[in-house]
């Protein structure tokens, strides 16, 4: 990492900073450190986030569309069927009796 990387992380404030504006300067060099891993790591886990949100929403999109096409193609199948003789009832249809 960059020292001004660093340095960009180490001001960031946290919940347990001081609310005067303190710099942080009563922080070890190794919780400077966690502190810094820990910053990269959230930063990390919200562009992760990002993605997979960015990825359901092309999922969902993806979905509807299949869905329709699946329709489209059913309703395709079933007319192909129903005008096809070989799809018809083979049971012969009772005669009517005459008067």
């Amino acid at each position: 990492m960059s020292s001004n990387f660093q340095e960009d992380i180490n001001n960031i404030p946290l919940a347990d900073d001081d609310p005067a504006g303190g710099d942080g300067g009563d922080l070890t060099p190794d919780e400077h450190e966690e502190k810094a891993r820990l910053i990269a790591q959230v930063l990390e886990l919200q562009n992760t986030l990002d993605d997979l949100s960015q990825r359901v929403d092309s999922v969902k999109e993806e979905n509807l569309k299949l869905k329709s096409e699946n329709q489209v193609l059913g309703q395709y199948i079933e007319n192909l069927m129903s005008a096809s003789s070989v799809f018809q009832s083979t049971s012969p249809k009772p005669k009517k009796k005459g008067s």
